[in-house]
């Protein structure tokens, strides 16, 4: 670097950095000049037509926040934009909030063994049908102050924010992670100083959940290990427990004091449904005992670049959450000091706001049905064409992506001859297909299923 020869260069200890699988799939398919090429690698939602998608209430919410000109660029404080932040808790853990799908014009609360409801005063309905009696998640841990939150920089920075807390401060720095799971969780908890082991969790010969696997290895985990679970719409798979295997594994690993650190990524987008997306983490965040939950809102509100997100700890009292909050600040300061605001700013105007709210569950729920219909649509061209093999999991799994089950070999072969761009281990982006692409894929899956062993 200074012109010596001798001495050491940053080039002489740096080699070429491994790039994403995703990535590299898209470089490639950027460099095919085919006219029916089809890239399924790509993990950010695509219209009908094949195009990235701005929600018009994003849009709206912008446009309020253009028009505030009292609205100023200061920086946030350590733990970023405190709306944002407390809306982020209630909308993971439960809140007290109304969203039905009549058209109430006034409601009241009622509470029932513990339990709140919102009864409508509507006048045509006289309050109490099924489009508006509807039951409301209040979170004890929020209404009590056990739960601490930070603005991260989306889903990744959530979780490595989490995991330099826990290897600084926890007393057990092994964290075990489901196989397979998302690139980055290796990483992302390695190099924040973690232990990163593995549980079983996809079976192959199914397609489905390896459950007594993922039983056996938590049961067989050192008292207080840390656990990384999927909320919802597992990456790669697709593959989630049920509600009654979520308790099962909640159980076990309350009864071995294992620590669930929950990566939030797809709130909403999997089935539609913000609240039942939500389940598996309301389930532990409700016993009274501790979990990290890392959110994301880049695939629910498409801001995949605004790098949105939050790291909320559900804590055993209200002191403790404070004296966490402390040491989040201590990690967060060197690393970043503090983070953007624009974004956060659009989310806490859209959760804040009843209207934008309503509006914004709309367009998620047309989101989540488009890749639901996508699955179908897949399924049924698949057995209209006669294809070796039960697809059933193409309708069972959840969320952005499938793993077909379909092996490298074949995956090259659908790419060499029908130019459809795929990570090698079969994953495709449920997001990247359309009504008019469908037919082609089912053709290129035939094919490959037929042809390549």
């Amino acid at each position: 670097m200074h012109g010596d020869n001798t001495s050491p260069s940053l080039s002489s200890s740096s080699s070429a950095a491994d790039r994403r699988l995703s990535a590299l799939v898209t470089v490639a398919y950027n460099k095919d000049p085919s006219p029916v090429k089809l890239n399924l690698g790509v993990g950010a939602y695509r219209t009908e037509e094949g195009k990235p998608l701005v929600l018009n209430v994003v849009r709206r919410a912008e446009q309020m926040l253009v028009n505030d000109s009292s609205r100023v660029k200061e920086y946030l404080p350590i733990v970023g934009l405190s709306d944002f932040n407390k809306l982020s808790a209630k909308l993971i853990l439960g809140a007290d909030r109304h969203i039905c799908s009549g058209y109430c014009r006034g409601f009241f609360k009622l509470i029932v063994n513990d339990l709140t409801y919102i009864v409508s005063n509507y006048p045509y309905n006289n309050g109490l049908n099924e489009s508006t009696f509807c039951l409301l998640g209040d979170s004890p841990a929020v209404q009590e102050n056990k739960v601490t939150t930070v603005q991260c920089l989306s889903g990744t920075g959530s979780l490595r924010v989490g995991a330099e807390f826990l290897a600084r401060h926890y007393h057990q720095r092994t964290i075990y992670i489901p196989q397979p799971t998302w690139g980055n969780h290796p990483k992302v908890f390695g190099l924040a100083g973690l232990s990163v082991k593995t549980y079983r969790y996809y079976d192959p010969a199914t397609r489905g959940l390896n459950f007594q696997g993922l039983l056996e290895d938590l049961g067989s985990a050192p008292s207080g290990a840390i656990v990384l679970l999927h909320a919802c719409a597992h990456n790669p798979t697709g593959v989630d427990p049920t509600l009654h295997q979520w308790e099962q594994i909640r159980q076990l690993m309350r009864s071995k004091a294992l620590l669930p650190f929950f990566d939030s990524a797809y709130q909403g987008f999997a089935s539609g449904n913000l609240d039942a997306d939500a389940e598996s983490v309301r389930m532990f965040a409700k016993d009274g005992g501790e979990c990290l939950v890392a959110q994301s809102y880049a695939k629910n509100m498409g801001l995949y670049g605004e790098r949105v997100g939050a790291l909320s700890i559900v804590c055993r009292s209200a002191d403790v959450a404070s004296r966490v909050e402390s040491q989040l600040k201590l990690v967060i300061r060197p690393m970043y000091s503090n983070p953007p605001i624009h974004g956060a700013s659009i989310v806490a105007t859209i959760l804040k706001d009843r209207s934008m709210f309503q509006e914004w569950t709309i367009e998620l729920k047309a989101m989540a049905d488009r890749i639901i219909s996508m699955r179908q649509q897949l399924f049924d061209a698949l057995r209209s064409r006669g294809t070796p093999g039960d697809w059933s999991h193409i309708i069972k799994q959840i969320g952005m992506f499938t793993f077909t089950g379909l092996n490298s070999k074949q995956v090259a072969f659908m790419t060499k001859e029908y130019h459809i761009y795929m990570t090698s281990d079969g994953r495709i982006s449920m997001a990247g297909l359309s009504s008019r692409t469908v037919p082609h894929l089912a053709d290129a899956i035939h094919a490959a299923v037929t042809r390549v062993a």
